[in-house]
Order: C-alpha cells, then structure tokens, then sequence
C-alpha cells in the first residue's frame, strides 16, 4: 500500500548531531512518526561510513528512515568562513526531492525547490523581527548584516509554501502583516520536548544525584548547580551568563556549561579574569541523554539570550522540574508562570543574578510540580503527533479527491 512520503531538509546528521534546537526537533519528527508515513532526510554526512549523495536504508531512534547526506560536516557547532547554510543550498541545486510533503527548517534552501511540486512547509524557529534588529555582533547572522537582502528572498520565496509554522508568536504576526493575502497558511506551532527523556525525579532522588555531581567535581555535597546548555553563541549571549554569576557571589553554587562554539575560548578568558575557574565547569558539548541527567539534578537553568523563538532547552529543563530564568526574550516569557521561573526585565548581570537568588534562596516557591506542569502541553508525544495526524487527514482527502475525479 502506498505510503505518503515525508522528505525533512536540514544540515545536520541525526547520528552525529551538533547542538541545536532545530536539530533536536527535526530527530523528534523522526522518533515520533506514525508507521503510515515514509520518511526522508537530506542531511549533511560525518564520515566515510554514509557516503556523499547515495540514498541510504538507517535507523534513527528506533524509526527507518532514507537519509541523503548531501556533503560532510565534521563540526557545525563553530562557524566557518562559508555558512553551512550556503554549503547546504549549493548542494541542493539541480536535484529535485519534491515529495507529498517537503518540510524545512531553513528559508534558503527553498530557492532549490520552488518548481517541485508537494505541499511544504517552513518552519520559522526565531523571532525574525528581533533577530534582524538586534544591535551587537553584526557576523552572527549574515542577514543581520542585509537586512533588506533578506526580506526581498523571502518575499521571492514564501508563495510556494502551503503553511508556514512558528513557534514564536511574533514572528508568525509578523508574517501575516507581510503577507495578508497568505494568512490562513500562517500559524503559530508549540514547540515540543522528549517527554520520554526529560521528565522530573522525586526530591530525594534529585539530592542524591546533585550530591553525587558535587562529589565528582570535588565541591561540598551542598553545592547548588545553575545550568547553561546551549550553543556558545553570541545570540545565546553566555558571556552575560559568566558576568552575572559573578554577580551572583553566593556561596557553595557553581555554575555549569554544556555546549560548544565559537565563544568558547572568550568564556574561558572571562572565566579567568572573574576569577571564576574553580566555580565554573566547561563540560562541552553533551548529549541528549547526558543533558537530561544534568536537567533533572540542577536548581536552576539560565537563558541570556539576545533573540530567541521558543527554545526547547527551556521546555526540557521545566518537564525535568527546574526552574527557568531567562532575560524577556522570545516565547519562554508568555509561557513561564510565577511558580515555574522569572523573567529579567533588564538585560544586566545584576538583575539576572538577583533573580538566580531569588530561585536558590527559595526553592519552595518553584515547586517540580509547577515547572512539569507548565511543559506538559509542550510533549512531543501529543505535539507531533497531532501534526501529523492532520497531514495524514490532509494526504487522504487529497487522494480521494484525485481517485474521484
């Protein structure tokens, strides 16, 4: 029985995955797929095991997928000179992988597929508006340096979509006020989290483990922990991050770093110059399993990021019952409640401290209960597979249609 066929377009290798958002949630489309979809990924390659541009038969948590790497990508946490992105769309030109459905994650690539046919979908991952007027590191998005160039590709390229989906409120207002004409194939989509990886322990589980941790790093068993995880970039801002547990001068805390890029070495440096280096732990980049453990025995995680759309890495620190602390930027702020985290209003090392305190000093307030309760409507076991549920409905209705006439 023939099968609708999904095709998902995005640089990474799901086997060899960098730190992303958009990563985890494109593995999660995978994970998650119901048996009545076929599933194709065009991804990038990582060693000699997948060669270049050959479809390939694998296995990816536990679902068979296709997979195409187009070139390899060793490394994708730090930027090179050419931007994967570009490298990505390059390799796409010339080749048609039109399909029943087409999704991707980023706006270039789709200069490749305006003539195949399919129903596609743009996924939008970040405020736009903000993300283009951000002041600061102009090398960080190459667009925020052609603002104009940007949108004149978009307004090219958005037509051929049959919905454009953001998790970000904004931007997907944004797109309607652009594109009128086009707003019922605009929406605003939640963003999801492994409900099976991230969920919380009870309390004295969770004591046990952050006892356990202290023990390792060689601190005192009531070392509290504050957690960044995320790719060391200048939207995700970590060096404000540094500064404000600086700020924070509380004893036995100790603040912990996964993730990778190109700010890695400017962090150690502040580290340095803070004298910070026996309170502060660089674990690199971690796995998914890896981050989940770190999620459950935390106290508190921290988001200092510039522009953001809704970062899953806040969906999975509250479904594994950890308070959140972000600056107002992006999602998070409109669905984090008084009980589940706080919200800086001011983007200073002190006034993100002050509210790291306020966590620490009163875990009571930010009960487990209230941080998983705010995530639950976020699982990807409902999420996706509510989308998919309606692509199918929509793949159905299309094919009788064509059987009728």
């Amino acid at each position: 029985m023939y099968k609708p066929v999904l095709t998902i377009f995005y640089q990474f290798n799901p086997w060899h995955t960098t730190i992303g958002g958009i990563q985890t949630l494109v593995s999660l489309f995978i994970k998650y797929a119901p048996s009545e979809f076929d599933l194709r990924l065009v991804g990038t390659g990582h060693d000699r095991c997948q060669p270049n541009l050959k479809w390939q038969e694998a296995e990816f948590a536990g679902r068979e997928i296709s997979f195409l790497p187009l070139f390899t990508l060793e490394n994708d946490n730090i930027r090179g000179l050419i931007p994967t992105t570009f490298k990505y769309t390059t390799a796409l030109l010339g080749r048609c992988f039109a399909s029943d459905f087409m999704h991707f994650h980023r706006l270039e690539p789709t200069l490749t597929a305006l003539n195949w046919t399919g129903e596609k979908t743009l996924f939008i991952h970040n405020d736009i508006h903000a993300q283009m007027q951000t002041t600061g590191d102009k090398k960080a998005m190459m667009w925020r340096r052609f603002p104009a160039a940007y949108f004149a590709l978009e307004s090219l390229l958005v037509r051929q979509f049959s919905q454009i989906l953001s998790c970000n409120s904004n931007s997907a207002e944004l797109y309607r006020q652009r594109y009128p004409s086009m707003s019922d194939r605009i929406a605003y989509i939640k963003n999801s989290f492994d409900n099976e990886m991230f969920y919380p322990l009870t309390h004295q589980e969770r004591e046990a483990q952050r006892h356990k941790l202290a023990l390792r790093l060689g601190l005192v068993p009531e070392t509290r922990f504050i957690l960044f995880a995320g790719r060391l970039h200048p939207q995700k801002d970590p060096l404000l991050l540094v500064r404000a547990f600086a700020a924070l001068n509380e004893p036995h805390t100790h603040l912990l770093i996964a993730g990778d890029g190109e700010l890695a070495t400017k962090i150690r440096t502040e580290i340095g110059i803070l004298r910070l280096a026996e309170r502060v732990t660089m674990l690199g980049a971690v796995n998914q399993t890896e981050l989940s453990q770190l999620h459950r025995l935390c106290n508190v995680f921290v988001l200092t990021s510039v522009y953001e759309g809704l970062p899953l890495v806040v969906l999975e620190a509250l479904a594994s019952g950890t308070p959140v602390v972000t600056t107002r930027t992006g999602e998070t702020p409109k669905l984090l409640t008084d009980d589940s985290g706080i919200v800086c209003n001011q983007r200073t090392p002190e006034s993100i401290a002050d509210s790291i305190r306020q966590v620490l000093l009163h875990p009571e307030n930010y009960p487990s209960v209230s941080c998983v309760r705010t995530a639950s409507p976020y699982a990807a076991s409902s999420v996706i597979s509510n989308i998919y549920r309606e692509m199918l409905n929509r793949w159905e209705l299309r094919t009788f249609s064509s059987v009728s006439s």
